[in-house]
């Protein structure tokens, strides 16, 4: 089972939705105890990164993740999610999570698009990813789908940790993490078969991790 972390940010119900359609069992959880019984978590999420930190604090959802994702619980950031497992937001002025080092930036002002129009933020709308590293997670992907995006702000962590860039009027990191902790700028609930690819590949890694666990 999967549990979608539930702190009233947003669009678990639509990952629930997307999980439903491929037979995934998952639970939409604010308790951490069920956190602790779930073979992988997904970290979905829309809304700003100060009210969101203030509901994790308050219901301990945040030592529950910093603890099951320091042992090695497979995770999933989603926009939101990803954005606030790094260290601090540039949004609310916000100190995070910090599951991996880095924080979360807003697009500048004054970018041009490769045909030298404005840009609009937020990015909003479908666009390409460029993988710069292999991951299970990627598995039956091709270089030319694209994903649903919408927001102002994007990760900005580690260099180690970038494993995907996509253009908007410069390149911002849309996918980062490592084995088994990944994070994703874009909506795979949102993106059709490609990202119900992402969520199947994960689900099947959380199954794995677990029987290599046992």
């Amino acid at each position: 089972m999967l549990a979608i972390i539930d702190y009233r940010a947003g669009n678990q119900t639509s990952v629930k939705r997307a999980l439903d359609h491929l037979g995934i069992p998952s639970e939409i959880a604010s308790d951490p105890d069920v956190l602790e019984r779930a073979e992988g978590l997904i970290f979905p999420g829309v809304g700003a990164a100060g009210q969101a930190m203030r509901v994790i604090s308050s219901t301990g959802l945040d030592q529950a993740m910093r603890r099951l994702a320091a042992g090695g619980r497979p995770m999933l950031g989603i926009c939101l999610g990803c954005q606030i497992m790094l260290e601090s937001s540039e949004e609310n002025q916000t100190r995070t999570l910090g599951l991996l080092p880095g924080r979360t930036v807003r697009f500048p002002d004054g970018l041009d698009d490769h045909d030298g129009r404005p840009i609009r933020v937020p990015h909003m709308g479908w666009n390409t990813v460029r993988f710069r590293k292999r991951s299970p997670l990627w598995a039956g992907l091709r270089p030319d789908d694209q994903f649903y995006f919408v927001h102002s702000f994007y990760p900005s962590p580690a260099e180690e940790l970038v494993l995907g860039l996509t253009w908007h009027g410069q390149d911002f990191c849309s996918v980062y993490g490592r084995e088994g902790l990944w994070a994703l700028q874009f909506h795979p609930e949102k993106s059709g078969r490609p990202g119900l690819a992402i969520l199947s590949n994960f689900y099947r890694y959380c199954r794995e991790a677990g029987n290599h666990a046992q």
